[in-house]
C-alpha cells in the first residue's frame, strides 16, 4: 500500500485535486492518505471531502487525519507540502502594506521582491522541519513541494538536506500552454514546447504546432493588437506584459503577466501610471484574490463536505503522475524544479532551476538544456541573485543578506535608494515578529 502524506491538507481544494488525481491511477487508488493540518476544523472539512471522493471512485483507499506532522509522515512514500506560513492575515497584508508606504507596489509578492524575500524567510524553516522529520521517519520518501517562493525553497532544501528526494512543482507551464492555445485557437494537447529557466521566469525556447513555429503568429497578433485575447485563467490580468517582454527579448515567459511585472524593473514605476494602464497591471491583485478565495473556498468546502458523492475530474498537476511513475516504473515527463547539478550549464551551480525532467522508479531526473539565449540567461541571473542571498541568509543565519537580497531585487532597486531599502527591510522584520526566525529579528538585524 502506497502511503501519501499531505502536509497542509486544510487547503481543501488543492488537496482535492491531488488526492483526486491519485485515485485515477490503479497503482495509487488503494493507497493510504495521511492528511495533516494545524487547523482541526479545516482538516475535518478536507477529510470529509476526501472520503466522499473515495466513495465516488469506489476505491479501497484509506484515510487518516493528523494535527501532528510526524504522525502523518511516518512510513510515507510520498509527501506533498501545500501551506502558507502566516496566511493572508497577518503576513500577506504586512508584505503589501509596508512596502506600499515606501512607494513599492506589488501584484503577487510571493516569489521575488520584498514580499518574496519575507515569505521565504517565514517558510524555509518549516520546510526544513518537514525534511528533518522525513529523514527520521520516511528517509526514502519523495517530497513533492508546492510551496512558494518555489526557487528559494527548493534551493534551501537542497543546501541543508542534499540527500532528500525532492522536486519543486508548479503549474505555470501547463497554465501558459492553455493561455497560448486560447490566444491562437489551438487545442492545448497539440502544442509542442520546450521550457527552461528558473521558476516563474522560465521561457518557451521551442513552441510549435504540427511542426509550425508559433512565435511568428504571436508576434504578428501582438503587433496588430489582436493578441492577447481576454485571458482564459486570470480575468484581472490582461497578459500584456508577457507579450511586451516577448517582443523585446524574443521568447514567451511561463508565468503570468501580473507576476512578471514585479520581477523586472520595466513596468511598475512611481509616477508612471501610463505603464500600469497600458499593460493593464493589476496592482495588489494577490490580496484581492486572497479575500475572494477565502470566501469561495468556504462556500465550496461547505458544499463538498455535505455531498455524498463528488465529481473527481483529473487536474493537470504533476504530483499524482510522479507518484504513479515512481511506483510503476513507468516513464513520465514533467517540468520540475531541482538544484542545478549541470542540467542548465549557463546558470550557477546549486541554483534552483526548472527544466524538463524524466520520472520513473529512479525518481525525478533532470534533462540538460544548454541553449538558453544570453538575454534570457541575464534576466534569470537577476532573479537568482536575490534567491541566492536569501538562501545564504537562511543557511548562515546572517540577517545582513536579507538586506542585500532586497538591494539586488530588480523592482525594489528601481524604486528605492539603499537607505530606503534598509529602512523598509527593517520595518518588515519588525512587523513579522515571531513569524520569522529569532536570528532575523531586528535586535540582531539592525
Amino acid at each position: 500500500m502506497t502511503r501519501i502524506a499531505f502536509i497542509g491538507a486544510g487547503s481543501t481544494i488543492f488537496m482535492k485535486n491531488i488526492l483526486g488525481d491519485a485515485l485515477h491511477f490503479e497503482a495509487l487508488r488503494d493507497g493510504h492518505f495521511a492528511l495533516m493540518d494545524i487547523d482541526p476544523d479545516r482538516l475535518a472539512e478536507s477529510a470529509a471531502v476526501a472520503r466522499a471522493m473515495i466513495a465516488t471512485m469506489g476505491t479501497g483507499a484509506t484515510l487518516s487525519t493528523h494535527t501532528d506532522r510526524r504522525a502523518a509522515l511516518e512510513g510515507a512514500d510520498f509527501v506533498v507540502t501545500a501551506f502558507q506560513i502566516g496566511g493572508y492575515q497577518p503576513c500577506t497584508v504586512t508584505d503589501f502594506e509596508i512596502p506600499k508606504a515606501y512607494g513599492v507596489r506589488q501584484t503577487i509578492g510571493d516569489t521575488l521582491g520584498v514580499g518574496g524575500i519575507m515569505r521565504g524567510l517565514r517558510t524555509v524553516p518549516h520546510l526544513w522541519a518537514v525534511a528533518e522529520d522525513m529523514a527520521q521517519l520516511c528517509p526514502d520518501a519523495t517530497l513533492l513541494q508546492y510551496v512558494n517562493p518555489m526557487a528559494i525553497n527548493t534551493w534551501a532544501l537542497a543546501e541543508r538536506f542534499p540527500t532528500l528526494r525532492q522536486v519543486g512543482l508548479c503549474h505555470s507551464v501547463q497554465n501558459t500552454v492553455q493561455e497560448l492555445a486560447h490566444d491562437l485557437d489551438l487545442p492545448p494537447h497539440e502544442i509542442r514546447y520546450r521550457v527552461a529557466g528558473v521558476n516563474h521566469v522560465a521561457f518557451f525556447l521551442d513552441l510549435t504546432h504540427r511542426g509550425r513555429d508559433l512565435y511568428p503568429a504571436l508576434r504578428v497578433g501582438y503587433a496588430e493588437g489582436r493578441l492577447p485575447k481576454p485571458p482564459l485563467l486570470m480575468p484581472r490580468c490582461a497578459n500584456k506584459v508577457r507579450y511586451e517582454v516577448m517582443n523585446h527579448l524574443g521568447y514567451f515567459c511561463t508565468e503570468s503577466s501580473e507576476h512578471l511585472a514585479e520581477y523586472v524593473p520595466w513596468f511598475i514605476k512611481n509616477g508612471r501610471m501610463d505603464l500600469i494602464e497600458t499593460y493593464a497591471i493589476p496592482l495588489d491583485e494577490y490580496p484581492t484574490r486572497c479575500l475572494e478565495q477565502i470566501a469561495d473556498w468556504r462556500a465550496q468546502a461547505e458544499a463538498l463536505t455535505n455531498a455524498a458523492r463528488i465529481d473527481v475530474p483529473k487536474s493537470h498537476e504533476f504530483a499524482a503522475e510522479i507518484m504513479n511513475a515512481v511506483v510503476t516504473n513507468t516513464l513520465y515527463r514533467i517540468y520540475g524544479n531541482l538544484a542545478n547539478t549541470g542540467q542548465t550549464p549557463q546558470l550557477p551551480p546549486g541554483a534552483a532551476v526548472e527544466t524538463p525532467c524524466l520520472v520513473d522508479a529512479n525518481g525525478v531526473q533532470p534533462t540538460t538544456v544548454a541553449d538558453i539565449p544570453p538575454q534570457l540567461v541575464a534576466l534569470m541571473r537577476s532573479q537568482i541573485n536575490v534567491q541566492e542571498l536569501v538562501v545564504r541568509a537562511l543557511i548562515d543565519e546572517n540577517p545582513a543578506h536579507l538586506y542585500h537580497a532586497a538591494m539586488m531585487d530588480p523592482h525594489t532597486a528601481a524604486e528605492l535608494d539603499l537607505r530606503q531599502i534598509r529602512s523598509l527591510v527593517t520595518d518588515l522584520l519588525n512587523a513579522h515578529g515571531d513569524w520569522i526566525p529569532a536570528w532575523a529579528r531586528p535586535a540582531k538585524a539592525a
